[in-house]
């Protein structure tokens, strides 16, 4: 026989089953605004000269996302435009910022020394670091990046500017690389995509 109490216990039991069902029904994976690139097979690591003279690979920062920009101090135009969008999404991440490490790799080893390299990084934000290494290694790393640069002679020897890619190279706290973000993203999308690898995404 069944009676009213029946009902209603196997009412709540299956109301017990059904809603984290629900829930993980209505809870949506987080969709990166920036190219999602886990698992390719370059952009794996470096081995690089910091501005202090320190020896940096990447498993140094595992533990913090990791964000890769390849460019030089004197470029008159994209590089520091893109240096402020980093800077702003730094500080749109509060807190959080404390788990994120910027790398600026030099393309240009030829003028960017050690002091002008920590001078320019660290005027945008004082956590920023900035690499570099003999020609050489500098052609490896951005081999290994599938980054192209090139020197564009100017009126004089010391006078040149450089093409290169543009753009963020993303790593999670594993050191897995996970997301390209591109020249032009803002710092509002940008940060959304940091906090949520931050956050195990």
């Amino acid at each position: 026989m069944t009676t009213p109490f029946s009902i209603r216990r196997r009412t709540l039991v299956l109301a017990s089953v059904a809603a984290p069902l629900l829930l993980a029904a209505c809870s949506k994976p987080y969709v990166f605004n920036g190219v999602d690139i886990t698992g390719v097979p370059y952009a794996n690591g470096f081995a690089l000269t910091d501005f202090d003279g320190r020896q940096r690979t990447l498993s140094d920062f595992v533990g913090k996302v990791v964000v890769m920009y390849f460019g030089y101090t004197q470029c008159p135009d994209i590089c520091p435009a893109s240096m402020q969008v980093v800077a702003s999404a730094m500080d749109e991440l509060g807190d959080k910022s404390r788990d994120v490490q910027f790398l600026f790799v030099t393309v240009d080893p030829q003028r960017d020394t050690p002091e002008i390299l920590k001078a320019y990084v660290t005027h945008f934000n004082p956590t920023f670091l900035a690499l570099t290494g003999t020609p050489q290694q500098i052609e490896q790393t951005a081999r290994a990046f599938k980054v192209y640069y090139k020197k564009v002679p100017g009126k004089t020897p010391g006078s040149y500017t450089m093409d290169h890619t543009a753009g963020f190279y993303v790593f999670d706290p594993k050191g897995k690389i996970r997301l390209f973000e591109r020249e032009g993203v803002e710092p509002g999308p940008f940060a959304q995509d940091l906090r949520a690898l931050i956050d195990g995404h």
